[in-house]
């Protein structure tokens, strides 16, 4: 047996075991389990260096007491918000799923009927209706998914807060997702109420700079073949097929034009923009405002919940606290995602800059903990820790979290 001192060679032998099987998770995991930015991948990630520190003299305090007639305290908090044009009643929305067998089972349902219920604006994630058409009748397909996430968030909709946002991808944008929806008299509701969105999806973290990627079997690999590139996984008969799409070629120019022509064609609809966390971020997000975003979405190399490559997982994208370091979120409404999932990391997005925050992987774990009340009392929890820690900072509204609440240790050092 040859040894390799100081060298990964376990991995080496999994990859000359499994072949382009090794360059993924494991596969017993697909449909079931949640990626995205893994605990020992070394991100850099600024945030988690990061400390809220709370002041000894608060003016805005003071000027609480006055308004209340008492002391403040972290209940008077107020953390309702404008998300993209949506109204929610804390600066948090729920981030978008793809196509894959997790997402597209029941629990995207109970996930969007409690999303609406608590006013939570939410994404709808790509890649659903290529794999099939988009009114099929069939009640287990994915497109027949898409439809019953949108019935579901409607009919948990209590009030006027929230809203659905349905995100398109190249692939489609060939299907021409937007269209179908905006005519489909399923989302007429939401349409007249001001709570239907579009999101234009350039990229996102798991996977910056790539296409859409999911594991199919042999039969819906002939039948997409001349769509997606296809590339079979592992050497054992019936082994899955790794199904990629183009991550789309943009340039500022046809970025640009893209997001007016959305302007155009759906002028009822709000428009968003999401992008990954690439080194011209800021350049993007500022094309995205001045063509009439109505908020852009960076998902941090830490963010998505799909298939995808563990070295991109671990190695491509500036982690979320550099991307809020680049972009200035005075310039529009700024929505952020990647690995938040408790008051700190949410607070620490505000503070720099960040309208609200998104929950992925954290929404879907939450519904599968308790299908009936499992977002609600996730949410309850986070809306508690925000309102100690923007309380603790001596300030009374979500908005007013800046950076001279944070401090930086590696920055005070270096």
């Amino acid at each position: 047996m040859i040894e390799a001192d100081h060298f990964p060679g376990d991995a080496v032998r999994l990859r000359a075991r499994l072949g382009l099987a090794a360059a993924f998770p494991p596969q017993q995991g697909f449909g079931r389990a949640v990626y995205g930015g893994r605990p020992g991948a070394r991100t850099g990630d600024p945030l988690d260096d990061v400390r809220l520190v709370p002041p000894i003299f608060s003016t805005d305090r003071l000027e609480m007491l006055i308004e209340l007639g008492r002391e403040p305290t972290y209940s008077d908090v107020r953390l309702e918000s404008t998300i993209g044009g949506f109204t929610a009643p804390l600066p948090v929305f729920v981030c978008a799923f793809g196509s894959t067998e997790l997402v597209s089972s029941g629990m995207s349902d109970t996930l969007a009927r409690q999303a609406g219920a608590l006013g939570l604006p939410m994404v709808i994630g790509e890649n659903v209706v290529p794999m099939h058409d988009f009114r099929n009748p069939g009640p287990e397909t994915l497109s027949a998914a898409l439809n019953r996430r949108i019935a579901a968030y409607a009919e948990g909709v209590t009030d006027h807060r929230g809203g659905v946002v349905v995100q398109q991808s190249t692939e489609d944008a060939d299907a021409e997702v937007w269209n179908a929806v905006y005519s489909d008299p399923a989302a007429q509701p939401l349409l007249d109420a001001g709570q239907l969105g579009f999101e234009l999806k350039v990229g996102q973290g798991a996977k910056p700079g790539l296409g859409g990627m999911t594991l199919v079997d042999g039969a819906v690999a002939r039948r997409l073949a001349d769509r997606y590139t296809m590339q079979r996984i592992g050497t054992r008969a019936g082994a899955p097929v790794l199904r990629s799409g183009s991550p789309g070629t943009f340039t500022a120019e046809i970025f640009r034009h893209q997001i007016r022509q959305m302007h155009n064609n759906f002028p009822r609809a709000k428009l968003w923009v999401k992008l990954h966390p690439g080194r011209d971020v800021a350049e993007a997000a500022k094309i995205a405002w001045d063509a009439g975003a109505d908020a852009v979405v960076i998902d941090g190399a830490e963010g998505g919940t799909g298939w995808a490559p563990s070295v991109s997982l671990d190695h491509v994208g500036l982690p979320l606290g550099e991307c809020l370091r680049r972009v200035d979120g005075r310039q529009g409404c700024l929505l952020v995602s990647g690995r938040v999932w408790e008051g700190a990391r949410a607070a620490k997005c505000l503070a720099l800059g960040a309208a609200a925050v998104g929950l992925g992987r954290a929404a879907l774990l939450a519904v599968d903990e308790d299908p009936d009340k499992g977002l609600s009392r996730f949410v309850e929890c986070l809306d508690f820790e925000l309102r100690l820690l923007i309380s603790a900072v001596g300030k009374y509204r979500a908005d007013a979290l800046g950076p001279e609440d944070l401090w930086s240790g590696c920055a005070a050092s270096g």
